[in-house]
C-alpha cells in the first residue's frame, strides 16, 4: 500500500536527532519494525526499488515506523536504460542489469541496518558517481566499527551480500529479526548500554548533513564489471587509502591556514611600519616648529590621539 499521510519524520532525521539516545534494545526494534513493514509490501508481490532511510517514516501518533514511496522507479520519462534511486542504498546487481528483485530490497534493508546501527547515512564522505558505483560493484561496504551484536552484524552482511543468492528471502530475514527483537525486549533498559561509535572517523561535514546527496536521482552506468564480494584485505586497503586521503586534505587545509595567518602578519607588519613612518615625519616637524630642550618632560598623548586618528584614516586592523 502507498502511503501518503504525514508522518512526524523519516529516519534519517530521526537519527540525527536521536541516535545517541538509543540503545541496542531500541535500535533493533526499530529494525524489526521497518522489515515487517517491508515483509507485508513482499506479501502483495511487490518490489519497492528505492528503500533508503529517507522515505521510512515514523509516526509518533502510533509509535511505528512505516514504508512511502512504494510503487516509485523514476519519473515517468526515465530512460529504460537508466536507474533510479539512491546510490549507496542500490543493490550492485541493479546498479549493473538493472535488475530488480526481492532480493535487491533485501540489500537495502543491509545498508539500513548499517544506518540505524551507526547513526549516519552510508558513504557520507562519498560523492554519489561513478567511483561510488565502482566501490559497490567491487564489494565495498560501509565500514563496521563499532561494538555490534554478533548476530546483527552477520544478518547484515549477509543482506548486503554482493550475490543476491546468498542474501535471505524475507521470510527468513523476518523470522530472525523477530526472535533477536523478542530476546532485546526481554532485557531491562538499565542493562543495556547505548553504544557509541569509537573508531570511525567521519569528517567534519558529517555533522550537517547535505540533503541534496541523500535524495533520488537517476543513474547510467556502462561497461561495469560483475558484482562481487570484497577480500578483508581490500576492504582494509581501501578504507587505509580513504584515512590517509582525509590526512591529506587535512594537512592543505592546515598549511592553507597557515598561509593567511602569514599573509596576514605580513600586511599587518607592512602597516605597522608605515604608520611608524608617518609618525616619524610628524614628530620631525613637531621638533622644529617646537623644539624641546633636552631632559624636559614630553606629553606623548596627543601623539596616541593621532595615532588613533590616523589609523581610523587609513587600512583598519579589523580589514586584514
Amino acid at each position: 500500500m502507498l502511503v501518503m499521510d504525514i508522518r512526524d519524520i523519516d529516519l534519517r532525521k530521526y537519527l540525527q536527532q536521536n541516535h545517541n539516545k538509543l540503545n541496542w534494545k531500541q535500535k533493533i526494534n526499530i529494525t524489526f519494525e521497518i522489515i515487517r513493514a517491508l515483509y507485508v509490501i513482499h506479501k502483495e508481490n511487490s518490489i519497492h526499488k528505492n528503500l533508503h532511510s529517507g522515505n521510512i517514516l515514523y509516526s509518533q501518533l502510533n509509535n511505528q515506523w512505516y514504508i512511502s514511496d512504494l510503487g516509485f522507479s523514476g519519473p515517468a520519462n526515465k530512460p529504460s536504460s537508466c536507474i533510479y534511486g539512491n546510490l549507496p542504498y542500490i543493490a550492485p546487481e541493479v546498479i549493473k542489469e538493472i535488475d530488480y528483485t526481492f532480493k535487491s530490497d533485501i540489500y537495502s534493508i543491509g545498508i539500513l541496518m548499517w544506518e540505524i546501527s551507526s547513526g549516519h547515512p552510508p558513504f557520507i564522505n562519498y560523492g554519489h558517481n561513478y567511483n561510488l558505483a565502482i566501490n559497490i560493484i567491487n564489494g565495498i561496504r560501509p565500514k563496521v566499527t563499532l561494538k555490534i551484536p554478533v548476530e546483527y552484524k552477520n544478518l547484515m552482511e549477509q543482506c548486503w551480500d554482493a550475490n543476491p543468492l546468498k542474501r535471505p528471502d524475507l521470510f527468513t530475514l523476518m523470522k530472525k529479526i523477530r526472535e533477536m527483537n523478542s530476546y532485546y525486549q526481554g532485557i531491562t533498559d538499565d542493562s543495556v548500554k547505548t553504544e557509541m561509535y569509537d573508531d570511525l572517523k567521519l569528517n567534519k561535514a558529517s555533522n550537517s548533513i547535505n540533503s541534496k546527496l541523500f535524495t533520488s536521482k537517476i543513474y547510467q552506468f556502462e561497461n561495469l564489471p560483475e558484482p562481487r564480494n570484497a577480500t578483508e584485505d581490500e576492504i582494509k586497503v581501501f578504507y587505509s587509502k580513504l584515512h590517509e586521503y582525509n590526512n591529506k586534505d587535512n594537512n592543505k587545509n592546515n598549511k592553507s591556514i597557515s598561509k593567511i595567518f602569514k599573509a596576514k602578519n605580513k600586511k599587518l607588519t607592512k602597516m605597522l611600519k608605515k604608520l611608524q613612518k608617518k609618525n616619524d615625519v610628524n614628530n620631525d616637524d613637531k621638533n622644529k616648529s617646537n623644539p624641546q630642550t633636552k631632559g624636559s618632560d614630553f606629553d606623548d598623548d596627543d601623539d596616541e590621539v593621532y595615532h588613533s586618528e590616523r589609523q581610523d584614516g587609513s587600512d583598519s586592523l579589523d580589514d586584514i
